[in-house]
């Protein structure tokens, strides 16, 4: 499989060298040159495989040619050893966890997924990587713990100062080794500009090899169309249409979930969940798409006002707004509606949810009042834990710290403060 810059003036490149690459010479993000549906009979049969086989036949056709399948079962049996159940709301309306990870968040299975390959594949180039990566909050903590200790790879994280939980910073700021952390004065939209400036610089270029960890690396984004595929597996016996309420900020994850429905999964549907950082539900509304500062909320890993991914969902439907209007819906909700939308969950039967889960839900919920004969699921990707303030007083509720979080809490954290790219370049220049 070849993968081809969205710019269209890079030459077309195998997996190994997309995922080392991260972005394209010409500055655009990789895509896979095709994208064959599974067989029927895949999806029929789904209830009998298990989560490695279903993610093993998903999966395969990306990386033929460049990982072995032995090395990608091997790879794909390290990546899933935590569970993705499905826990009922309502008769019509469950919630997909994807917190069961070792940082609790929703990026594990795609940081690990993309640092056991850029393993690999160092070993046999025998060139250290740097992987430079900005996070709005739980990419830092699923980054660092998925790299931590391989060998040739270096990880540089980026991070809003004061604009993360408290134990997202603590996650991807008190595992030394190989994890640096650069706090930086300013926003997400300017921790993501500075990596981008930094895969733009030749000098830089020049002194060390450079790839991102973000969604746009295609190592870190397509393995999270396993999700959307275990969760047909778990919902496919409810009879009813299914459909997906993605909390959305880079768009990586939803986009997903869209090659999970070109490879064959019978969903029809996709809500994008935003908080008031808008910038599509705008687009989808007036057909404009205007960036914008992003505003920081109480949803911090969706504080994103240019989302880096929502170019490859245009491409998937050749931007073609009536056929992606067709498949996709989004709506944006404030602070407000999502602490109430967090009761509202707690009181139906109990369940806890964070903040972005609750956008989730708010999106299924507006959706459904159109579409009452469905069965909705939102996506839960982060523990509530890691936003224990908010949850904790909008809830009344004091949260257990689950034993992923305790190991970090005692912990000292460590972080260079940065405010320009010039900044950042020095850093890296002379770490």
């Amino acid at each position: 499989m070849k993968f081809y810059s969205l710019n269209n003036k890079a030459p077309e490149v195998s997996f190994d060298k997309a995922v080392i690459n991260g972005i394209a010479p010409d500055k655009g993000l990789y895509f896979p040159e095709e994208i064959k549906p599974l067989p029927i009979s895949f999806f029929e049969e789904i209830e009998k495989k298990s989560n490695e086989e279903i993610a093993f036949t998903a999966i395969r056709q990306f990386v033929e040619g460049t990982l072995p399948d032995n090395v990608l079962k091997d790879i794909l049996k390290e990546v899933l050893d935590f569970e993705f159940p499905i826990v009922e709301i309502t008769p019509s309306i469950g919630t997909l966890e994807l917190f069961h990870g070792p940082t609790m968040a929703f990026k594990d299975v795609g940081a690990r997924f993309m640092a056991q390959c850029l393993g690999y594949f160092s070993r046999s180039n025998k060139q250290e990587v740097t992987v430079l990566v900005a996070t709005s909050g739980d990419t830092g903590g699923a980054v660092a713990n998925g790299f931590l200790g391989v060998e040739g790879v270096k990880v540089v994280i980026l991070y809003p100062s004061g604009k993360v939980s408290d134990i997202q910073e603590r996650q991807l700021t008190t595992l030394g080794q190989n994890i640096t952390a650069l706090e930086v004065d300013g926003t997400f939209d300017d921790c993501q500009a500075m990596v981008k400036n930094a895969f733009l610089d030749k000098d830089l270029l020049t002194h060390m090899k450079l790839t991102s960890a973000n969604s746009i690396n295609v190592a870190r984004w397509l393995p999270q169309l396993f999700y959307f595929l275990f969760a047909y597996k778990q919902a496919k016996s409810k009879g009813k249409e299914i459909i997906f309420s993605v909390p959305s900020g880079n768009f990586g994850n939803i986009c997903a979930g869209l090659v999970a429905q070109r490879l064959g999964m019978p969903v029809n549907h996709f809500i994008a969940a935003t908080n008031v950082n808008d910038t599509v539900p705008q687009f989808m509304s007036t057909k404009e798409y205007a960036p914008k500062p992003s505003t920081a909320t109480i949803s911090n890993a969706m504080d994103v006002g240019d989302p880096s991914n929502f170019i490859r969902i245009r491409h998937l439907f050749q931007d073609d707004f009536e056929a992606l209007k067709k498949n996709l819906s989004s709506y944006s909700f404030n602070d407000e509606q999502t602490k109430e939308a967090l009761k509202e969950i707690y009181n139906i039967n109990g369940y806890i949810a964070d903040p972005h889960g609750a956008v989730g839900y708010l999106g299924l919920k507006k959706y459904q009042k159109l579409h009452p004969n469905t069965y909705g699921i939102f996506l839960e990707t982060a523990h509530p834990v890691k936003f224990l303030d908010i949850v904790e007083e909008t809830l009344s509720e004091k949260l257990e710290i689950p034993s992923q979080i305790q190991k970090v809490m005692g912990k000292t954290k460590v972080s260079s403060k940065i405010s320009t790219y010039e900044n950042l370049k020095e850093f890296l220049m002379t770490s």
